[in-house]
């Protein structure tokens, strides 16, 4: 039977980031060097995928320190951690590693810095993310106030109007941080913000590449998880950018094939955490129902590489 026809357009950026790719290899480089098991706080990126491969490697993910033994390795996931964590890592005498993204690690240092100079710290991110949790958790209690929307802004309750900074989450939508930002500088005129913007390189990269997208596809979907703050931006990008059908899956079992009867054209893109093993099965699942034409909109391209731990390097 002939397949109908379907020109799939494969967004450029897309997939692993270069502080999923670190963290990846911290717990992968961690397990060569001293065996399984290696603890991971929390997991080391958002997708399943990863995780479970990671875990069959010897990889234990818990979500709380108190669940490890203090003689194995522990590492912090690439979110980050508050500095309780860390605090706590080393009075039980415990070895860890810091897999947090270095991008993420500069807003720590940022509030950091602010609050040294006697602001107060107003973060725009999602409540109860975990790099939202760990950036907060650098300061004492009341020293960074979280938003999420411009709403949000109007009924801050501030110490001082004249005192404050504002910081990111890294993985948030670019254009409702913005409306956000707009909102906190016509209240707080006197607001200092980040020397170079807090969402990331890949964040602002892989939104690009889909509203590039949004313009030719009538369907998209996501690869990435549901917990992934970042995939879940992808879709709500591609849905404003006017693509009439967006939707984040996790595999290829998740497409809804009846909600895409009919389509010609689809964009496929994935989050900064999902691998591109899973892009390729997407691919291969419509190859088996389309005769299928790809086409890479490409809007950027990529070249960041970031270090791993001294401790996990070879020695020169």
């Amino acid at each position: 039977m002939t397949k109908p026809p379907l020109t799939l357009y494969l967004a450029a950026p897309r997939g692993f980031c270069a502080g999923v790719d670190r963290a990846i290899k911290i717990v992968e480089m961690a397990l060569a060097k001293w065996g399984a098991p290696v603890y991971v706080r929390h997991e080391i990126v958002h997708n399943k995928y990863v995780v479970d491969d990671l875990r069959a490697k010897g990889a234990v993910f818990v979500e709380e320190l108190d669940e490890c033994p203090t003689d194995r390795p522990v590492i912090f996931s690439a979110h980050g951690v508050p500095k309780s964590v860390p605090s706590e890592a080393a009075a039980r005498q415990m070895l860890y590693v810091d897999a947090t993204c270095p991008l993420v690690s500069k807003v720590h240092i940022e509030a950091e810095r602010h609050h040294e100079n006697g602001l107060q710290i107003v973060m725009i991110g999602h409540a109860g993310h975990p790099e939202t949790v760990g950036t907060m958790g650098q300061l004492p209690d009341g020293e960074v106030l979280l938003v999420e929307t411009p709403a949000d802004v109007a009924t801050l309750a501030v110490r001082d109007a004249a005192r404050l900074a504002f910081v990111t989450q890294t993985t948030l939508s670019v254009d409702d941080t913005a409306e956000v930002v707009a909102a906190l500088q016509a209240r707080f005129p006197a607001i200092v913000g980040p020397h170079k913007e807090d969402i990331c390189y890949a964040t602002t990269n892989r939104q690009e590449a889909v509203k590039a997208m949004a313009e030719r596809a009538e369907a998209m979907l996501v690869v990435g998880a549901p917990n992934s703050s970042n995939s879940k931006r992808l879709v709500e990008v591609g849905a404003r950018a006017g693509c009439a059908y967006a939707q984040l899956v996790q595999r290829a079992t998740d497409i809804d094939w009846r909600a895409l009867d009919g389509i010609r054209s689809m964009g496929i893109t994935a989050g900064a955490s999902a691998p591109e093993v899973l892009v390729n099965e997407v691919i291969d699942a419509f190859r088996a129902r389309y005769d299928v034409t790809v086409e890479v909109i490409e809007t950027a391209q990529e070249t960041v590489e970031f270090k791993v731990p001294r401790v996990l390097r070879a020695p020169v």
